[in-house]
């Protein structure tokens, strides 16, 4: 079906060219066009434009699916109310070091997490809960113990689900 969609235009511009074809090239096109031609030619114009301009596009549109590729895979998943709160504690103390675009976040000092998140297990809920509680890699760029409890575990929680997706 896909390939219909690719081919009807092809098509059309192959009847176009074969239609100034039979009129004796472009010039000859162009006359007819400009003197209205006979019936035929007035016909075949509005079929064209039919064509190209209505039928076309209803058709492409009439068989998109629900826009599969434009809309984040995240966007259909309703989250937890662990992962929604350790969001808020994410905006509220991380967002502004950190880059991750799960919450549009555009940090500048601490580490993108999201390429962190593509590799595998860098982004694990008790990695990210350790580096909470050592202060990211110990390095004391990260202040240590930032959130504690079950708000680290949120945090983490809700950066390990969307980290690097």
């Amino acid at each position: 079906m896909t390939v219909w969609f690719f081919l009807v235009p092809w098509i059309l511009v192959g009847i176009g060219v074969i239609f100034i074809a039979f009129w004796g090239g472009p010039s000859g096109a162009r006359q007819a066009y400009l003197t209205r031609g006979n019936r035929f030619f007035q016909i075949s114009m509005i079929v064209i434009y039919l064509g190209i301009g209505v039928a076309v596009p209803a058709i492409i549109l009439s068989a998109r699916t629900d826009a599969e590729g434009a809309t984040s895979h995240l966007q259909t998943k309703h989250p937890t109310a662990l992962v929604e709160k350790g969001k808020n504690l994410f905006r509220a103390t991380c967002a502004s070091c950190h880059t991750l675009a799960a919450v549009n976040a555009r940090g500048v000092t601490g580490p993108d997490l999201d390429r962190i998140g593509l590799q595998a297990n860098a982004a694990s809920i008790k990695r990210v809960e350790n580096a909470i509680r050592i202060g990211g890699t110990g390095q004391r760029r990260m202040p240590s113990g930032l959130l504690q409890g079950a708000n680290a575990q949120a945090v983490a929680t809700f950066v390990s689900t969307v980290a690097g997706q």
